[in-house]
């Protein structure tokens, strides 16, 4: 597996607008063409071309890519068997690489060893934030329990009347 070069790409603000506006294209096409498995795109320059055929996979992700980028929003893409630096990888979970060393070491993300250096995979890394997303989630369920079971167990204090 080779590095891979994550750099986000966000449209300027003047490029924004014909993102949303070919968001609404792409969204009415795929809603219309439910049932098509691959859809043609024609290109229009000023040489005659083919349509070009692209799986309806592609165009929904053309599709999604579109939408984060109109909003204003960078965007990355990264193959599910990438294998990112301990940089990359803190950059993506938002975090110090401090922290992510501190995760490596624990073992809750998989990484392999080059040298004196992390490589994580891609997977390992979005399988970590499952993880993670579902334990804040436990977590916050809990508090809200707790938080209701206080509410409906509380009396009048000893400042009351």
């Amino acid at each position: 597996m080779t590095r891979t070069d994550i750099r986000p790409v966000k449209l300027p603000d003047d490029k924004r607008q014909a993102a949303s506006q070919a968001l609404t294209k792409v969204r009415a096409y795929l809603a219309e063409h439910q049932g098509a498995s691959q859809i043609q795109v024609t290109v229009r320059d000023s040489g005659d071309r083919e349509p070009l055929t692209l799986p309806r996979e592609v165009v929904e992700l053309l599709a999604s890519l579109l939408a984060h980028l109109g909003a204003g929003r960078a965007v990355s893409i990264v193959p599910s068997d990438a294998e990112l630096t301990a940089q990359q990888a803190a950059d993506m979970l938002n975090v110090s690489l401090p922290f992510l060393i501190g995760l490596l070491d624990a073992g809750e993300i998989g990484c392999r060893a080059v040298g004196s250096h992390h490589r994580i995979t891609e997977s390992s890394l979005l399988e970590y934030q499952r993880r993670d997303d579902r334990r804040r989630r436990r977590v916050a369920d809990e508090l809200g329990r707790l938080g209701q079971e206080t509410d409906a167990g509380q009396v009048d204090g000893p400042d009351s009347g």
